[in-house]
């Protein structure tokens, strides 16, 4: 029987869009991401401690800060296929038990800076959660309502802020090993949250690996992916890197630089949702192409700012503002380009998206030991920034033809409820 909806509540208002789903399943994987994407840049928060405890160089902190991203990113996929088998609720507890035994090694064992980057590997299990939260949290939506869905359940990378606010003082007091104790025993609220809230989503095929891998071979697959090393590489490169920045260009404390931090990636995350509510009005495309402007200058102007500490902070805040409504933006495209593979779609751009992450401590460290600056780090990656910018004005054209509607909005849902053009195979 069909309900009617009182003319009261809006197409798009909050209860509609909440009754449209199953909530409870959505806030689960909101916790979940928040928590993991906050042990995953554990590592970029306590940058400065453990930088001053191992006296290490530009470019040995570049790197250090980069391991964890790039592990991240290589562990993205196989958890997308794990869960296409054993269901995204279980892949999501499978993976917060062993971030809880990660950190307990790093509270216990880690003592060295080569047990340091160790640990950094192991800090990219929380960093193979992107895809899974996110079609998790949307699974139960429709088509309209995917890119809100998606951008409330990835605001998750609002973890970044539990990083920053609390890994310094804690360090300051306890030491910085003792942090990934505390990290172990706060995964068990979001643990306890997807055991008792959550529900797998309707949405599961039962599907070959190589169907399950299809997007590998495919060119949107690889567009999408290059579109998100800026977007979403760009975001999580810069905080795990601005601790140390701040802390080395601007000679504030430890505990000021994560202050800073806090301020630039918490205007990131709260703009993801925006992003995505944006996109499923004027089209993922549209909005990718103001973003990566808008990228490409900010990042220009933070490398030429370094001599104002507001200045910067001011521009960081922008900056982050900008990546982050550009990953809701593009993760309103993907279930509409892949209404029936979403997870594992996902999981891939996630992996080769994350990897341009780990472009930027390297850059920057790279750029500081040999310039004597931080600029043509920031440079480089504006510049990436345009070329894919670019690359998404032609690559468009054919979308537009085949499985999206102009700007990138939604099509309109055919009978069986799928969007009409993401049941044609683009050309």
């Amino acid at each position: 029987m069909a309900v009617v909806r009182p003319p009261s509540i809006p197409a798009y208002g909050a209860r509609a869009f909440l009754a449209a789903g199953h909530w409870p399943t959505l806030l689960a994987s909101f916790l979940y991401f928040d928590f993991c994407f906050a042990i995953w840049v554990l590592n970029g928060a306590m940058g400065p401690f453990i930088s001053e405890t191992f006296q290490l160089s530009a470019a040995q902190k570049g790197f250090m800060l980069s391991v964890p991203i790039l592990a991240g990113a290589l562990m993205r996929f196989p958890l997308g296929v794990l869960s296409q088998y054993i269901g995204r609720k279980n892949a999501a507890l499978v993976e917060m038990g062993l971030i809880v035994a990660a950190l307990a090694f790093g509270w216990l064992a880690v003592d060295t800076y080569d047990e340091v980057i160790l640990m950094g590997v192991l800090l990219g299990i929380a960093g193979a959660s992107f895809g899974v939260a996110l079609s998790l949290g949307s699974g139960w939506y429709p088509p309209k309502y995917k890119g809100l869905a998606m951008g409330l359940a990835g605001a998750g990378n609002s973890g970044t802020v539990l990083a920053v606010l609390f890994a310094p003082p804690l360090a300051m007091r306890f030491g910085w090993q003792a942090v990934y104790g505390f990290a172990a025993f706060s995964m068990l609220l979001p643990m306890a949250v997807m055991w008792f809230a959550a529900k797998e989503p309707p949405d599961r095929e039962h599907q070959s690996l190589r169907q399950h891998i299809a997007c590998l071979f495919e060119k949107d697959g690889w567009a999408f992916s290059l579109l998100y090393v800026v977007t979403f590489g760009g975001f999580i490169g810069l905080a795990s890197f601005l601790p140390t920045y701040f802390y080395d260009q601007f000679k504030v404390t430890k505990v000021e630089a994560g202050q800073l931090t806090m301020l630039a990636t918490l205007m990131g995350s709260a703009v993801r949702v925006v992003g995505g509510w944006i996109s499923d009005r004027i089209g993922g495309v549209n909005t990718l192409s103001g973003v990566l402007v808008a990228v490409a200058a900010t990042l220009t102007l933070c490398g030429m700012s370094a001599g104002s500490l507001a200045a910067s902070t001011l521009l960081f805040m922008l900056c982050f503002a900008c990546l982050g409504a550009g990953n809701g933006a593009l993760f309103q495209l993907v279930p509409l380009r892949w209404p029936l593979a979403t997870a594992v779609a996902g999981s891939m751009i996630g992996e080769v998206g994350a990897l341009g992450g780990g472009f930027i401590p390297n850059a920057m460290g790279l750029s500081k030991q040999y310039s004597g600056s931080y600029l043509w780090g920031f440079v480089s990656f504006a510049v990436l920034a345009l070329l894919m910018l670019v690359m998404l004005r032609v690559v468009q054209m054919r979308w537009t033809r085949t499985w999206v509607e102009r700007g990138g909005r939604a099509p309109a849902p055919a009978a069986n409820g799928l969007p009409i053009n993401a049941l044609r195979r683009p050309a």
